[in-house]
């Protein structure tokens, strides 16, 4: 118990705080009914300002827009005869569906979870932390899954280099849920959010398409700095505190993997890497078909990145299937990517409302009276745009830490921000960058996640006394620094310049 005490008596107000935003936020509707609740308040916002005869002179035609009513027989019937056809239109909603039906087939059969222990069963003490941080930020390509898989390995491989399974816990939970947007291979996540995006920007083009990939680059380099910080952080103050020994009564698990998972694991390798060969050559050879015949970031390739994810995922998931034997027949594989659509369902469900919302957004026009008004004034005062960033990052930041749900935060915040941002020339891909990092930090902090109180099981397995104090004490150095030095990493990269990625100027 003392272990507990002393870690609440070194935090009592952020304890008191973080008691205090738990509540609040548990008195939030589910998001569903969120979404619901703010279109109704939309609703009510429309009838006032229209009939204020509230409006903004559109940029583009020099023509006044005023807000619409969506309580009058227009917006009503905008309403039932758009409601089938803003869902099906929804951007995230096809290509999220298609990549979690290829990226069921690599995690249901073990294939990503025999990945994560091989990669850490034999690396040195010396770079276990790094490792396992590193593979945090991979490990996302298994969604909330990642939790499940990485965070008891953490423990274990720890325990197996001598080292205390409770910082292992503590070093693969905060890499998954600080760093959850930060990953060298798309993720789902991915293209949720460039769907949301895109679906924001729209407001404002109704050609502009970010694609899933529009951050790799910065993924790339985030996702290294990340576990970088996570090792450097651990070794110099995690390690050094004296509360990190497990009872001298638990139980451990060891990292075991059998030859017909090593087996199955090289016959999904090859396949992996063959599909990967075949896509490179129909990619990056003169006149290959998925090349395209103008600018690559508008090519095949990248409009169909989502399509290639989920085959590559899918082949290499069911050759393990087939040599580990949890594909006993062909007929198992479509079973198993409807048991991933399953998991899947809450999501697709909260789809129908956001989508829904954002449309009477984009109806109503509030959404440009906001967007232009407030980009109008930050040019009006001559709001310098590093300030700008700091302070979406900010409102971001305070957001995320009520609203949990990454997918249901941006979804709120791009219909405003994305467009506000793109009056200033600052380009969509930029804004979805910044909510990266603000729909990070927190989360590793936040009891409000659902995975934090998952993370407290997995330690309370070594550290019966352990509570959320403890977990809290060690999880906050490294959100806060995570934080800090990702926000640095985008401010230099956005002062030199550099592609977001493939196609997607930073500005």
């Amino acid at each position: 118990m003392s272990t507990t005490i002393d870690a609440q008596e070194k935090l009592p107000v952020l304890i008191r705080v973080l008691n205090s935003i738990e509540k609040v936020g548990n008195k939030l509707p589910h998001p569903f009914w969120l979404f619901w609740l703010l279109a109704a308040i939309l609703a009510v916002a429309s009838a006032i300002l229209s009939w204020m005869n509230v409006g903004v002179i559109d940029p583009e035609t020099g023509e006044l827009d005023t807000v619409k009513n969506l309580f009058s027989g227009e917006g009503i019937a905008m309403m039932v005869n758009n409601g089938l056809d803003a869902y099906a239109a929804f951007p995230p909603l096809i290509t999220i569906m298609v990549v979690i039906m290829g990226v069921a087939l690599a995690e249901r059969t073990g294939l990503l979870s025999t990945v994560m222990k091989v990669s850490v069963a034999r690396v040195p003490a010396s770079l276990i932390v790094f490792v396992v941080a590193f593979m945090g930020t991979v490990s996302h390509i298994a969604s909330a899954a990642a939790y499940v898989i990485l965070v008891p390995i953490g423990g274990m491989v720890f325990k197996s280099v001598g080292r205390s399974p409770v910082l292992g816990i503590v070093v693969a939970y905060t890499s998954i849920a600080s760093g959850y947007d930060a990953s060298p291979i798309p993720t789902p996540n991915d293209a949720i959010f460039a769907g949301i995006t895109t679906a924001a920007a729209q407001l404002i083009d109704e050609s502009m398409v970010v694609s899933p990939v529009a951050n790799w680059y910065f993924n790339i380099a985030s996702s290294l700095l990340l576990a970088i910080v996570i090792t450097v952080v651990t070794e110099l103050v995690l390690a050094r505190r004296t509360n990190l020994e497990a009872d001298e009564d638990a139980e451990f698990e060891e990292i075991a993997i059998s030859d017909g998972e090593r087996s199955a694991l090289r016959w999904a390798g090859w396949v992996f890497l063959a599909g990967t060969v075949i896509v490179l050559l129909l990619t990056v050879t003169p006149n290959a078909p998925l090349r395209g015949d103008g600018d690559f970031g508008d090519s095949p390739f990248l409009n169909g990145i989502a399509y290639i994810i989920a085959i590559l995922f899918g082949s290499a998931g069911i050759a393990y299937g087939k040599r580990h034997g949890d594909i006993k027949t062909m007929a198992d594989v479509p079973k198993i990517m409807s048991q991933g659509l399953v998991t899947m369902a809450p999501v697709l469900v909260l789809f129908f409302a956001i989508a829904q919302f954002l449309e009477y957004f984009k109806w109503t026009g509030i959404s440009q009276v906001i967007s232009i008004g407030a980009s109008d004034l930050l040019r009006d005062i001559g709001a310098p745009t590093w300030v700008i960033f700091l302070l979406v990052l900010a409102l971001l930041s305070v957001v995320n830490v009520v609203v949990t749900s990454g997918s249901a935060m941006w979804s709120i915040m791009a219909p405003v921000l994305v467009p506000m941002l793109l009056l200033l020339e600052i380009p969509a891909e930029t804004t979805q960058a910044i909510f990266r990092i603000a729909d990070s930090g927190s989360t590793a902090i936040t009891p409000m996640s659902p995975y934090f109180i998952m993370a407290l099981g997995f330690m309370q397995r070594y550290q019966k006394n352990a509570g959320i104090g403890t977990l809290i004490s060690h999880t906050l150095p490294l959100a806060i620094c995570m934080t800090l030095t990702w926000t640095a990493l985008f401010f230099a990269w956005w002062g030199l310049g550099l592609p977001l990625g493939p196609g997607a100027p930073v500005r």
